[in-house]
């Protein structure tokens, strides 16, 4: 199944202020806080803390939503934040477990758009959600924040029952993420295949824009280097920081190209791939997309023709919305079939 909302726009996205100052703020900082010789200056990214970007976990439910950090491995600094929706629910929830873009190198659970964004899916889908924090490039190269993700995994099968709610239903799992996060989302998705949890199941992934690419130098790729900020700022330096030889061609950045795994013999979880026009990514994730269909495992695409790279963050923008919707019901359809 595909899907497009708008016709393709052609020239530059059409965003609200808010938004643009938003992206120059981010893009700025982030461009600035990356060395020549390709180490992370993080005393400059961390003058976002100084616009109250970061939130602290509320134990009080906000917007019907309540937060705590959960401590994994603290020798690495691997933590998730717990986000649980207080309405009362008759049935067991999903679990979600997210996973934050910020190309590898960047951003945490605790910043402020995807504490809100994690919330908003608490709250709509319902679902209880685990956001991760994993370990960041360059400081931490592959496979760090792989095998990070998938022991929170086995710290979920494990420790269910200390750390989740009563309703909360891990056999009924989902792993999303948006950007450098959408691909640790199938990474980790391969990972929870080929393992045998107790009680945990993988049921389905949401891949937001995943961060795929390769030595190839696609049409998306060159037509929107100007426009798509976030992107051609860190793209090379997402590479290059997370694999040491930085080779595009690697499968964990090329998921579908020449060196690519064969899933097709694998329980890989049905897969929904949100793609933008504005996003110099997306011939890479139609690529993706058409790859997990040519592997015969369930797969829909979502488009947003007029939309950039990560615009879900931005609540003001009407298409954030929608895809939170759509997430939500790509999941209960999944859980459907369980009934």
């Amino acid at each position: 199944m595909a899907m497009a909302i708008q016709e393709e726009a052609v020239l530059k996205p059409s965003l609200p202020l808010r938004t643009r100052i938003s992206l120059y703020l981010l893009s700025t900082i982030t461009d600035y806080s990356c060395r020549p010789d390709g180490t992370m200056n993080r005393r400059v990214f961390h003058l976002l803390d100084y616009c109250r970007i970061r939130v602290p976990p509320n134990p009080n439910p906000r917007n019907g939503v309540k937060t705590s950090d959960v401590t994994v491995d603290s020798s690495r600094g691997l933590w998730f934040r717990l986000f649980v929706p207080t309405t009362q629910h008759s049935q067991n929830l999903p679990v979600i477990v997210f996973f934050h873009g910020g190309g590898f190198a960047y951003l945490a659970p605790d910043f402020h758009g995807y504490d809100a964004v994690c919330r908003r899916f608490a709250r709509h889908v319902p679902a209880v959600v685990v956001s991760v924090n994993y370990r960041l490039a360059p400081e931490h190269h592959y496979p760090a924040q792989y095998n990070d993700g998938f022991d929170v995994l086995e710290f979920l099968d494990k420790e269910k029952d200390r750390i989740l709610p009563e309703n909360a239903d891990v056999s009924r799992c989902f792993l999303a993420g948006d950007s450098a996060g959408g691909n640790l989302a199938h990474h980790v998705a391969i990972r929870a295949c080929r393992s045998a949890f107790t009680h945990l199941k993988v049921m389905g992934v949401v891949a937001i824009q995943p961060f795929f690419g390769g030595e190839e130098r696609t049409k998306a790729e060159t037509e929107l280097a100007e426009v798509d900020l976030l992107v051609s700022i860190n793209g090379r330096l997402a590479v290059e920081g997370v694999l040491p030889e930085g080779n595009r061609d690697h499968q964990v950045i090329n998921v579908s190209g020449p060196n690519a795994e064969d899933i097709s013999k694998l329980d890989f979880p049905a897969t929904m791939v949100v793609v933008a026009g504005f996003d110099s990514l997306k011939d890479w994730q139609r690529k993706y997309y058409e790859w997990l269909k040519r592997s015969g495992k369930e797969a829909y695409l979502l488009e947003y023709p007029t939309m950039i790279h990560a615009f879900y963050i931005f609540p003001e923008l009407p298409e954030s919305k929608h895809l939170i919707l759509e997430a939500s019901r790509f999941i209960h359809n999944q859980c459907s079939k369980l009934e």
